[in-house]
């Protein structure tokens, strides 16, 4: 497996990662409607922009196909003083998925965000998706919890924080 820093060839395999992920994480969470009409094309226009503007990093396998992503880079909503930087997403295909694999991508994306001087770090995670006991085990303390709707469904999520994540490191 080969974790690097993505380049704009990369957004159709995220794109691939990311509507894949979505239908099976979130199945039983998110409106299945919802989720049926998500498409990579869409996706993959989503990443052309993000790939420049984010920090992003994908995993290979062996045959050099994308199998997860990260992403992240300065908090978005400002409501989180003084946390600085954000872990937008994790995700990886589920058939890789408990395989250390998420902890190898956030690695090298919390030492750019401390190369950036942001050293504090919140993510926003649905509260059903199992995967948020992940940042648990990473020692992500809960700041907040919200409500969002997708799909003119109410869903729940939970904010987790790390006031410093070179912790982080020690742990991962």
């Amino acid at each position: 497996m080969i974790i690097r820093k993505a380049a704009l060839k990369d957004a159709a395999g995220i794109a691939k990662v990311h509507v894949a992920s979505w239908q099976t994480t979130y199945k039983g969470i998110i409106p299945n409607t919802y989720l049926q009409q998500l498409n990579e094309h869409n996706r993959e226009k989503l990443w052309q922009r993000n790939i420049p503007e984010q920090i992003v990093y994908v995993a290979e396998n062996n045959q050099r196909d994308i199998i997860g992503f990260s992403s992240g880079g300065m908090e978005r909503s400002g409501k989180y003083p003084p946390y600085n930087g954000e872990l937008y997403a994790v995700y990886i295909l589920k058939e890789y998925q408990r395989r250390g694999i998420g902890q190898a991508l956030l690695t090298p994306l919390v030492n750019e965000l401390i190369a950036r001087q942001l050293h504090a770090m919140v993510v926003i995670v649905l509260a059903d998706n199992p995967s948020r006991f992940f940042y648990e085990k990473l020692g992500g303390e809960r700041i907040d919890t919200l409500v969002t709707s997708i799909a003119d469904k109410q869903l729940r999520e939970v904010v987790y924080g790390w006031k410093d994540i070179n912790i982080l490191k020690n742990i991962m």
